[in-house]
């Protein structure tokens, strides 16, 4: 439900019945049930699965001779942590995963490790900036103005920007890396929003980020160049593994959140006033919506992302809820004259295409 105690306010005046349905329909649902808004014991159980097989194949890439079998188990653990990322670590950062904060924050550290990533940074970033302010210029720090893509009408347009509805994939290939290399040391010497919200404060805060840095490097990195080159593996091969594995990483979890931010959507400036003229839930509706893969039952693969509409709407809901919390969200938004929007991969992926060429059109 709608934010509290952020910088900018949204009018409410307009959304109260829509509100006041929405919490009610919710939780009759959940009763119906006699549920939680949290996982379930098969969620957890899978889960933790994923998890074992991901470490059962990182071990033969410290033992093996075989350059192919190195690559295709590493291949293999990396995306299967990128998996976890997006159907557990995405959940555990609302901490909907399991109900005590501490074990979402432990889950979050694991699966982060071996993609380079500070889980507490971006839990921020994702959950007090993104949710609140998302496609606001300046305030949703998703769409910051990088200066090699043009994400909104109001960033500065640069000549080879034309192009970037063809060059968008190569440069996503490197979104965990940017977000590793850039986003997390930005945000740890305090260049960045996150500043106001002190993570990782002190001695121990360093020590927790730096120790999460060495430690992926060590695991990425350090284990193989020391066992598996010695059984034979080369130098170069190592590398190469590494560096494509993050590339193949990044490009899966980009797919899966493709334009839906993007996707015949609007954009805002924040007023001077701070006053945001418009209802908070009238701003999800015209900055989000759902699209669904064919075949349907591959929801589950993106955990809940497709329902990216309805997960703006239900932060602290567990994914499994969110067919059930759509079909909801589609009825009454059509009794209060909400704008809701479920359209096809197709359609998204059209609609991406569609917007990076807009933004890359030298504006007037």
């Amino acid at each position: 439900m709608p934010p509290k105690k952020i910088e900018l306010t949204f009018s409410s005046d307009d959304e109260q019945h829509f509100h006041m349905a929405l919490k009610q329909a919710s939780q009759e649902y959940l009763q119906s049930k006699q549920d939680h808004v949290y996982a379930s014991t098969i969620d957890i159980a899978v889960i933790v699965t994923l998890f074992s097989i991901a470490i059962l194949c990182y071990l033969p890439t410290l033992f093996t001779s075989s350059t192919l079998t190195y690559s295709l188990f590493y291949f293999i653990f990396v995306l299967l942590i990128m998996f976890l990322n997006v159907i557990g670590q995405h959940d555990a950062c609302h901490n909907t995963l399991f109900k005590k904060g501490w074990m979402n924050r432990v889950f979050g550290r694991f699966v982060t490790l071996p993609l380079g990533l500070e889980p507490e940074f971006w839990r921020t970033r994702h959950v007090h900036y993104h949710h609140h302010f998302a496609n606001i210029e300046d305030y949703d720090l998703d769409t910051e103005e990088n200066g090699i893509f043009r994400q909104t009408p109001f960033q500065t347009w640069r000549p080879f920007m034309k192009y970037q509805h063809i060059y968008w994939p190569l440069i996503a290939s490197f979104s965990l890396t940017w977000i590793a290399l850039v986003f997390d040391w930005s945000d740890r010497t305090g260049k960045t929003r996150l500043k106001d919200k002190k993570i990782l404060q002190g001695k121990k805060g360093w020590a927790l980020f730096l120790g999460s840095k060495l430690g992926h490097l060590l695991l990425m990195l350090g284990l193989p160049l020391f066992f598996a080159h010695d059984n034979g593996i080369g130098i170069t091969a190592i590398l190469a593994t590494y560096i494509l594995s993050q590339m193949i990483a990044s490009i899966f979890v980009i797919y899966l959140l493709l334009g839906t931010h993007w996707a015949e959507t609007q954009f805002f400036t924040a007023p001077e006033d701070k006053q945001i003229k418009h209802g908070w839930y009238h701003h999800n509706f015209v900055t989000a919506c759902d699209w669904l893969p064919t075949p349907h039952c591959l929801w589950r693969l993106t955990g809940g992302l497709n329902y990216h509409l309805t997960h703006h709407l239900f932060p602290n809901w567990h994914h499994r809820h969110y067919p059930a919390l759509a079909n909801i969200l589609e009825k009454l938004a059509a009794q209060h004259n909400m704008p809701y929007r479920c359209i096809s991969y197709n359609a998204l992926v059209a609609a991406q295409i569609r917007f990076l060429k807009q933004m890359g059109t030298q504006p007037r």
